[in-house]
């Protein structure tokens, strides 16, 4: 059985197209109706369709392309919602589309047909034409913008005239004290690091301009209009129904005066932000606050500088960081946080929001973290184990737990070239070596070469009939090649593979490298069906020893020596 879904494609010259998709599954039934009305409206009305979109509940589930398009609507109604005099500029308005918004709707984009084309001129135009939509629409409407809004969504509450203002310090204060009648603040605890202050926009002045009085004045100028006052307040008696903190603002008349605060009041109120914007009340804070706490993690650099010794088990520095944003904090900074019960704290002069809960397991991991930074330093494996799954090595935590892992500067260089084989120096083979290697070819000798100077393994995966083994008697030869400079020396390399491969190694050692020395290692090889025991001398003298799997053990001068 098969069910449809509706979906946003990107056309090539940047508009949007609906269509019905069938998908296996059947889509969340909560949101059946939700884009059947949508496609109605696009088939109906394909001019003005998407700016009914923005309108649509945002609740209610939707294929992942047309619900993103749904927010890039509904971001434009938001930003209507929150302009101040919105009833003056009406369809003049005109609501920017910053490149911060732009790279965040670029990165959140889900996979869509026609994904391709999203680039930064799709967004500006579908934004315009929203604008002009917009700006058409109310044109046509004699009410005013809020009746206009209620039409298409009762739940959107356009913002009023009251304003909410926190400032932390007092040049912040005197500059809100020169664009206010401001009475002098009403200290509740002493002294205080941060004010809070209510206004309210009212006439407009010679320039055109609406000017703000603290709320105080409200109470003059409408005291014998209780209506007129009451409509001023609506915002605010709208978000005291949410909130206990304004709810007692209001009832104790602190709301009409300046106020002294605490950093663990202001916290409060910071987040009621949210509650006080959706009621329609604008807030004007510090520009520090992102609406939570800062992001509390742990930055840690490895291979900033070559290792003493190479492969797996050498020894690259290590070195954990705590971070506060993007502030290297130290430990002792971070342990006075934790003792930070207000919610905010004053740290390297700012003041920043901490989430004590996270920030004592983030300080719990950074401890795990110092543990494993030895004097001598992590092993390249516990480097390469932690740069793909730090949460393992720091154990169980929080999952949102910041935990960055950057390569230094050396590590860094290995692994570019582990990645770009071409990048690696070139390896020369002599003139011995009679095949020419392809473009391809060379880069896995180079790639073979590079691992072995390390210290690693490595696994060729070239498809059959592509040459490996060409590419690793090319690596031999190299190897031949580096015996043969002063202070370098090395043991014969070992080849183990099935019996039945054995005449063909022999036959392309022959043709591509013959002067590689080798021996076969199998009864069948030698007379009278015995292999002769090699001694390091003859070994020294070999380049490459063949044998097959089940010989390896049979011949104790070829085990490893013992460590």
């Amino acid at each position: 059985m098969s069910f449809k879904q509706l979906e946003a494609t990107v056309m090539p010259d940047g508009t949007l197209q609906l269509e019905w998709e069938v998908v296996a599954e059947r889509p969340n039934p909560k949101g059946e109706g939700l884009q059947n009305d949508i496609f109605t409206h696009y088939s109906n009305d394909p001019h003005s369709w998407f700016f009914q979109l923005s309108f649509c509940n945002k609740h209610k589930p939707l294929s992942p392309s047309l619900a993103f398009w749904r927010d890039f609507a509904g971001y434009f109604i938001e930003k209507l919602r929150l302009t101040p005099d919105i009833e003056k500029c009406r369809g003049e308005l005109v609501l920017p589309l910053v490149d911060e918004d732009l790279l965040r709707f670029r990165e959140t984009a889900p996979l869509m047909s026609g994904g391709e084309y999203l680039r930064n001129e799709v967004f500006l135009d579908l934004w315009t034409w929203l604008h002009e939509i917009f700006a058409e629409k109310i044109a046509a409407y004699d009410g005013s913008v809020a009746e206009f809004i209620k039409q298409y969504s009762p739940d959107i509450h356009l913002v009023g005239r009251i304003y909410f203002h926190l400032v932390e310090n007092k040049a912040e204060l005197s500059s809100l004290s020169a664009r206010t009648k401001l009475m002098p603040l009403r200290y509740r605890k002493g002294d205080a690091p941060f004010a809070f202050l209510a206004t309210y926009s009212t006439r407009l002045n010679d320039q055109g301009e609406s000017r703000h009085l603290p709320l105080k004045y409200a109470l003059e100028e409408y005291r014998g209009d209780q209506e007129k006052l009451l409509q001023l307040l609506v915002t605010v008696h709208e978000a005291a129904r949410q909130s206990d903190l304004l709810a007692n603002l209001v009832s104790s008349g602190e709301l009409f005066h300046p106020l002294s605060w605490s950093a663990k009041e202001a916290f409060a109120f910071l987040q009621e932000i949210p509650l006080c914007q959706e009621a329609g009340i604008l807030c004007r804070i510090p520009n520090w606050w992102k609406g939570k706490a800062a992001g509390i993690g742990i930055h840690i650099s490895i291979g900033e500088k070559p290792p003493a010794t190479v492969g797996m088990a050498a020894l690259l520095d290590f070195r954990p960081r705590l971070m506060l944003g993007d502030t290297e904090i130290s430990e002792e900074e971070a342990r006075h946080l934790l003792q930070q019960s207000e919610g905010l704290a004053f740290l390297k002069n700012k003041w920043v929001a901490v989430d004590t809960e996270k920030l004592q397991q983030t300080l719990a991991a950074y401890e795990k973290a110092q543990e494993l930074n030895t004097e001598e330093g992590i092993s390249f494996l516990d480097a390469m184990r932690f740069s793909m799954n730090p949460q393992a090595l720091l154990g169980p935590g929080e999952s949102d737990m910041l935990v960055g892992v950057s390569n230094g500067q050396w590590l860094q260089a290995v692994i570019a070239k582990l990645h770009r084989p071409a990048e690696i120096k070139t390896v020369k083979t002599d003139k011995s070596f009679t095949a020419k290697l392809r473009g391809y070819q060379q880069d896995g000798l180079q790639w073979l070469h590079y691992l072995h100077t390390l210290q690693f393994g490595a696994c060729l995966a070239d498809d059959m009939g592509l040459g490996k083994t060409v590419q690793l008697l090319a690596f031999l030869n190299a190897l031949k090649n580096e015996k043969k400079k002063p202070g370098k020396s090395s043991g014969a390399s070992l080849l183990v593979i099935p019996a039945s491969l054995l005449s063909n190694w022999m036959n392309e050692i022959q043709a591509f490298s013959p002067n590689l020395q080798y021996i076969a290692v199998h009864p069948d090889l030698h007379k009278p069906g015995k292999v002769p025991e090699l001694g390091p001398e003859q070994l020294a003298g070999l380049d490459l020893v063949i044998t097959t799997y089940s010989l390896t053990q049979r011949y104790a001068w070829m085990s490893p020596p013992a460590e």
